[in-house]
């Protein structure tokens, strides 16, 4: 007789070791000052009401991930920057809409649950919340093994938001002769990291060992939650787009209405120093512009009257600055100049 017995944990999933991670979120997510709206982590669901001062609230969700920037972490060993990253993706898309965030829950698929590895993320995800302003609620972590090879993981995230439906920011407010303002990124937040990890490869650099991209590379994705909102709450802000993948071009185009055309000036562009590196290591411009912010993480679209209100409402590090104007034209984007990588 085979006195042998499957198990779970012989199977490579460890029902204790999830259970331990999920007291662990519960534990860290409440300890903060202040009356936490949601206390459902651990639960089948998360329950929340619609705010009061909302007289016709519409619900804006978003959902994204950090990519490739997760193989950096595992180089690095750090690992509580993507979870900045997983939160900014997804609430800096819900503000393009108007959106002030509500609530965030997370997705992790991992080979093996590591305690340590877990635990920074999470950390990471409600810092960025902290910042956002709104609440980690909940999520799910998946051990998947035979799925992930060791050390693998991936993480995902999902964001709701509210807005008031007179407060919506849409392409029917833009108008002729807007200017478009360039706010800085932090880096290359969290998009084109396959190309920077082939090029690193290419080049046979050892990220540990560099002490400039060992920093730059793990730098968090600026969360642009704040300083938009009190954009909109003073009536500043006519439209906005979130540069991610796919570059400048891609991404304001989502904004801009039909027969109306976004100018931009190449050369007003003030590219971080990360950028400049990528591009004397030998990409070209229209690949940069095409797959990394290139020193450009949001784009405000304002009246030329209110540029000094709101560029004060930005520190000195992520004061927007006019890059082009909105004109009459079927092409929705026009690009001009050539950015200055010196």
């Amino acid at each position: 007789m085979n006195n042998s017995f499957f198990t779970y944990k012989k199977s490579g999933v460890d029902i204790k070791a999830a259970d331990k991670f999920v007291k662990f979120i519960s534990n860290t997510s409440s300890n903060k000052k202040g009356k936490k709206k949601f206390n459902n982590i651990g639960g089948f669901g998360s329950i929340t009401g619609i705010p009061k001062n909302f007289k016709n609230p519409k619900i804006v969700a978003c959902t994204d991930g950090v990519g490739t920037k997760i193989e950096i972490a595992n180089i690095i060993k750090k690992y509580d920057t993507i979870g900045i990253d997983l939160v900014a993706m997804s609430v800096n898309d819900l503000i393009v809409q108007g959106a002030r965030p509500l609530f965030f829950l997370d997705y992790i698929s991992i080979n093996k649950i590591d305690l340590v590895k877990l635990k920074s993320i999470i950390k990471g995800i409600i810092k960025g919340c902290k910042i956002s302003n709104c609440e980690l609620v909940g999520g799910e972590t998946a051990e998947m093994p035979g799925t992930y090879e060791k050390g693998k993981f991936d993480i995902a995230g999902f964001a709701v938001g509210v807005v008031d439906q007179k407060k919506i920011l849409n392409k029917s407010k833009i108008k002729k002769n807007n200017l478009i303002l360039a706010v800085p990124s932090s880096g290359l937040h969290s998009n084109g990291f396959s190309l920077v990890r082939h090029l690193i490869q290419k080049n046979k650099i050892n990220i540990k060992k560099n002490k400039f991209l060992k920093n730059e590379l793990i730098k968090p994705t600026k969360i642009y939650v704040n300083e938009i909102l009190d954009l909109i709450k003073k009536d500043l802000l006519i439209g906005c787009a979130n540069i991610t993948g796919g570059g400048l071009a891609d991404n304001i185009k989502r904004v801009i209405p039909e027969n109306l055309c976004a100018e931009i000036n190449l050369n007003k562009i003030k590219p971080l120093k990360i950028f400049k590196w990528l591009s004397n290591k030998g990409i070209k411009d229209n690949e940069m512009l095409k797959t990394f912010n290139c020193g450009v993480g949001f784009c405000l679209i304002i009246n030329p009257k209110n540029l000094v209100k709101v560029t004060k409402l930005f520190s000195n590090q992520f004061k927007p600055y006019i890059i082009g104007k909105i004109s009459n034209h079927s092409q929705k984007v026009k690009l001009s100049g050539n950015i200055n990588w010196l």
